[in-house]
């Protein structure tokens, strides 16, 4: 179902309640469709293909509580706005409403401007939010440096991943800034939707412009690595023309006003875990990560590389040698 997202009002309504009237006429003086849908499952579905203007749930209860938790777990959802209501006059349905994670949670009490004003609240507060990313609408730096910061605290193994496109910028020269983005947002779903599949306790940030962050657990780092190289080499191409898409590449000119052969995009992560080191600061981590992504795209094709260098004695590193790094490149 295709939809302009932010001009959309999803209306979750098990049982299909009828939308109150403030919250109607909300949408109608917004200009904002109203998409009526009956079950979580679908709520979820159709927030993860888009981002809508915001999501109002029809009635309170179990299944409404239960969708706004799942809407705030997801960092990619969570920004959305959720207004729970509370019409039934239940003395604890704020609190559960509240508790859920809803961002307002209106009562039979309110009179209508109330009601309209909170409503509008909600979305102003989103649309204030500088921490995520206004094109893919992923986590910025401040929820990055968080998330790794919280990995430290506890003391599992993790894989900080900072993915970054070759070539974008030449191909921003050429298809212009529109195709720009929709590159960037194809991105940042190849790289939601695997994180999520193969490491649902992971995390996708958006640093901005062509560079993201995944973190996963230890032990996912390897297929989500090789799982987002082979999606993105597959469907990369198709972001071109004909012609280009045949070639494998198209000339363009560097600084100098020389003509070059600049190929497909492709894609460098760099990757620095706490497997063989000790890190007490998020920003030791966030410099390592940037120089195995400089490596990265120091290699042809995309690829993956991993900081295998150990922390040892100063006394042990003459016979330890020099930092060993390893990289592996798309199938």
């Amino acid at each position: 179902m295709a939809m302009h997202s932010r001009a959309v009002l999803i209306y979750h309504a098990p049982g299909n309640q009828e939308m109150p009237g403030p919250v109607a006429e909300f949408a109608r003086e917004r200009g904002l469709r109203i998409l009526p849908v009956g079950t979580v499952d679908e709520v979820l579905t159709l927030v993860n293909r888009s981002f809508p203007a915001c999501i109002v749930t029809g009635v309170a209860g179990a299944e409404s509580e239960t969708l706004c938790r799942k809407l705030k777990s997801d960092a990619f959802s969570a920004i959305v706005p959720v207004i729970y209501l509370a019409l039934d006059g239940a003395d604890d349905a704020v609190l559960r409403g509240l508790r859920a994670g809803a961002d307002e949670v209106l009562t039979a009490r309110m009179d209508e401007h109330e009601q309209l004003l909170r409503i509008q609240m909600a979305l102003n507060r989103a649309d204030r939010d500088v921490s995520v990313n206004p094109t893919t609408r992923l986590p910025g730096t401040a929820q990055i440096e968080r998330d790794i910061a919280e990995r430290l605290r506890s003391g599992e193994l993790f894989a900080v991943c900072y993915a970054d496109l070759d070539h974008f910028k030449e191909y921003n020269d050429r298809y212009g800034y529109n195709e720009g983005d929709r590159v960037i947002l194809l991105v940042s779903r190849i790289l939601r939707d695997l994180v999520r599949a193969h490491a649902p306790t992971g995390f996708v940030g958006h640093i901005g412009g062509d560079d993201f962050i995944f973190n996963v657990p230890l032990d996912k780092m390897r297929v989500c690595c090789e799982e987002i190289i082979e999606v993105f080499d597959e469907l990369i191409p198709y972001q071109y023309d004909e012609q280009d898409r045949r070639l494998g590449y198209f000339l363009g000119k560097d600084r100098r006003g020389n003509i070059l052969k600049i190929p497909l995009m492709t894609i460098s992560i760099g990757v620095v875990t706490n497997e063989y080191r000790r890190y007490t600061h998020t920003a030791r981590v966030s410099e390592i990560a940037t120089e195995m992504k400089a490596y990265a795209k120091s290699l042809p094709g995309s690829v993956y590389a991993v900081d295998r260098r150990r922390d040892i004695p100063a006394s042990a590193v003459a016979v330890a040698g020099a930092a060993q790094t390893e990289a592996t490149e798309s199938r």
